[in-house]
């Protein structure tokens, strides 16, 4: 079975089916192993009906005792041996569909680190997360088919050979019935492709949404607008429970044929065995074999309907897999060198432009507007951004990721500890004696967080720092930001869940930690843009305005209503405090 350091190797993902035969051929000797046990396995189960007839023929019927001795024992000895082999059988199955499950993780996972900051700009959160706890299961249940299903094609071919030396038309029957069994189900098969790939979407888009719910209830709430999104997330949730009855409709149907059709041709065979017997074609024992050997043949036919059942399900999941591996990261064909001194950072398309050793600020009436702007400038989007007469595109990306720093308000905050979480490794247990850490804490407005934990960095955070406030996370984040003092800081909304008093103390403090630095803030609050060297006023995605804050406040009417309607939703009473924030986090 695959290690957990081992390579997964590179996966064929030109389609699902492919995808899946990549999974069997990682492992050619378990997964041979596995169809060996499971051919034998059942071969002879139907070996069972063989023994027993010859037991009634040679010796019950003639009185032979040892006869009937000599098959009874060797009917025992077969089905001691059978049960050993049912036994491995299962065992080299389970790893060949652990092998399967982990290698698909490992895959998923190395292609999601690939990605990098380009994933979630290509594909949403909720499918990831589909693909990683569903998917990957529904693929490795689907693999049971090279063992229990190659075993149970050999058993049909068996019996079918030894019905043959029993009575040729019985033989003929039992050849043409049961692939007739198999092909009634296919249809219902390709339907229940159909509703498991309509399930799989809308199961990823709710799963999304809950992930949405999770981040941003308490800012729900505050705007009012827990309600429409409840509505939203039940009107979701109605659609894909209705979804799953369908595909657990066609599930059910197919389920039940793969019971019900071969018991049904197994009372027919046996009608018909037992015709042939009383009319002296076939003997009693023979009569035995023929219901044994069709018997039998009910396990093979459930197997294979169940592993069509579960190939049809496992290739709607590769398919998803695949679509999955087949997104690129942004390409990286930058070979020239950063600029050798702080430079001026341009974005043509808003015509923004950051000169070095400031601090600026974009207002942007669409704040979106804004962030799509510093996408561009850090080159976490296509543009035709310049750095110091360079086009941004044309840096080696590790220079460019090296000095410009995008740090975005809600970035991933990984449980452990808050010292670990901030990005001080490094840092020593007593929180004073790193001026680094003091001063990114302190200018973030966060030392009064680790004074409050109990055990001050060491203490232990959860994913996303949810026992933390939503003012605290921001705070910790815009920490981590400052710790890691870059050349370029650009910084998205990094004040937007604070308390007018906090966010004021921040705005303050920003411009001594960064002096000398490039610093650039979207933000639409006049305490911080008081604070700044330079605003950047963005309509329609391009700069209209340039100047200080008060400037265009006497100039810019548009701007002035931008920042306006900011301080009106900083009122007291319209907005959460941070007080509020820490007493529902620590209660």
């Amino acid at each position: 079975m695959i290690d957990a350091y081992e390579d997964p190797g590179t996966p064929d993902d030109r389609s699902g089916a492919r995808y899946l035969w990549w999974l069997v051929t990682r492992q050619p000797g378990r997964c041979a192993a596995g169809a060996m046990f499971g051919s034998v396995w059942m071969v002879l189960l139907a070996a069972t009906p063989y023994l027993m007839s010859r037991a009634i023929d040679d010796g019950l019927e003639p009185g032979d005792m040892s006869a009937l001795a000599l098959w009874s024992g060797a009917l025992f000895a077969v089905g001691a041996f059978n049960a050993w082999l049912s036994i491995m059988r299962h065992r080299t199955m389970t790893r060949v569909r652990m092998d399967a499950n982990f290698r698909t993780v490992k895959v998923v996972v190395g292609q999601a680190v690939r990605l990098g900051s380009s994933l979630s700009r290509q594909m949403g959160a909720g499918e990831v997360v589909t693909i990683g706890v569903g998917d990957v299961q529904t693929i490795s249940q689907s693999l049971t088919v090279v063992g229990p299903g190659v075993g149970a094609v050999v058993a049909y071919l068996v019996v079918a050979a030894l019905l043959i030396s029993v009575s040729p038309l019985i033989a003929v029957v039992v050849l043409f019935g049961i692939p007739a069994i198999v092909l009634l189900v296919g249809p219902l098969l390709g339907r229940l492709q159909g509703s498991e790939a309509e399930y799989r979407e809308r199961q990823g888009v709710l799963t999304a949404r809950i992930g949405d719910l999770a981040g941003g209830l308490r800012v729900l709430a505050g705007l009012g607008g827990k309600g429409l999104v409840s509505d939203a997330f039940r009107r979701d949730s109605r659609r894909l429970r209705e979804q799953g009855y369908r595909v657990g409709a066609v599930t059910s149907w197919v389920q039940a044929l793969g019971i019900g059709l071969p018991t049904l041709f197994l009372a027919a065979v046996t009608w018909l065995a037992a015709r042939l017997a009383a009319q002296g074609h076939i003997t009693v024992g023979e009569l035995v074999s023929v219901y044994g050997y069709v018997a039998v043949l009910v396990g093979p036919v459930s197997f294979w309907v169940e592993c069509g059942y579960q190939i049809s399900r496992g290739l709607v999941c590769a398919r998803r897999v695949v679509r999955f591996l087949r997104l690129e990261p942004m390409p990286d064909t930058g070979t020239r060198d950063a600029p050798s001194e702080p430079s001026v950072l341009y974005d043509p398309e808003s015509g923004v432009r950051i000169r070095p050793g400031r601090l600026t600020a974009l207002v942007a009436e669409h704040p979106a507007d804004a962030a799509v702007i510093l996408d561009r400038l850090a080159r976490y989007a296509p543009s035709d951004a310049m750095w110091g007469g360079t086009r941004l595109d044309e840096i080696a990306l590790y220079q460019v990721r090296a000095r410009i720093l995008l740090a975005d308000h809600e970035a991933d905050l990984f449980a452990g500890s808050l010292e670990h979480m901030v990005g001080a490794q490094g840092a020593s247990p007593a929180h004073g004696e790193d001026p680094a850490l003091r001063t990114a804490l302190h200018t973030a407005a966060a030392d009064d967080i680790v004074q409050a934990l109990p055990d001050g960095l060491k203490s232990p955070m959860t994913a996303q720092a949810r026992n933390l406030s939503g003012g605290q996370r921001q705070r910790i984040r815009l920490a981590r930001a400052l710790l890691a003092d870059p050349e370029i800081l650009l910084t998205v909304e990094p004040t937007s869940a604070l308390d007018a008093h906090t966010e004021a103390v921040v705005a303050a403090r920003l411009g001594s930690a960064r002096k000398g630095r490039t610093t650039v803030v979207t933000t639409t609050s006049p305490l911080v843009l008081d604070h700044m060297d330079t605003v950047h006023f963005v309509r329609d995605g391009k700069v209209t305005a340039t100047g200080p804050h008060h400037e265009l406040l006497d100039t810019t009417p548009g701007y002035r209503s931008v920042v306006a309607r900011d301080t009106e939703a900083s009122d007291p009473e319209a907005r959460d405090t941070e007080a509020r924030d820490t007493e529902e986090a620590l209660g």
